[in-house]
């Protein structure tokens, strides 16, 4: 991983069904979409293949993971907020 890496990264997955936030090199957020539903994770990892997930996601790696925005990423927050 670049020791220059900004956190928080933005993140989602090439389908719509998830985004990421990255807030280091070893915790993320994700926001999941269900059906109409939005659902939301927070994970702190310790090994190494979820380690290399982030590596992975902050790379863009395997074409799975887009660019996202932190934007798009509070916008969808509130959907999670207004279903509580």
């Amino acid at each position: 991983m670049n020791k220059d890496t900004v956190f928080p990264q933005y993140r989602k997955l090439n389908n719509g069904k998830a985004y990421y936030k990255i807030v280091s090199e070893n915790e993320f957020e994700e926001l999941q979409i269900v059906g109409s539903k939005v659902i939301f994770h927070k994970f702190k990892v310790e090994q190494y293949p979820d380690l290399l997930r982030i590596k992975d996601m902050i790379d863009l790696n395997e074409g799975l993971f887009e660019m996202n925005t932190e934007d798009c990423w509070f916008a969808l927050l509130d959907k999670v907020n207004v279903l509580r």
